[in-house]
């Protein structure tokens, strides 16, 4: 939810029902180191080599 108030439970009503994967996104999406990473992964036409360095940096895993 962009601009919303992280502190306030009014904001995020279905929080008690995330999963760990929902809140681990959550929190990597706001990582000012993140979001410059993944614009660049986004430009690079993922390549391989490009999208290994992402992927084992952040800790992620794609699915196929």
């Amino acid at each position: 939810m962009a601009g919303a108030d992280w502190r306030s439970e009014q904001a995020y009503p279905d929080a008690r029902k995330a999963e760990a994967m929902d809140l681990a996104w959550e929190r990597l999406r706001r990582d000012r180191g993140y979001q410059p990473d993944y614009k660049m992964l986004l430009s690079s036409n993922r390549s391989s080599m490009t999208a290994d360095h992402f992927r084992r940096k952040w800790g992620l895993s794609f699915r196929g």
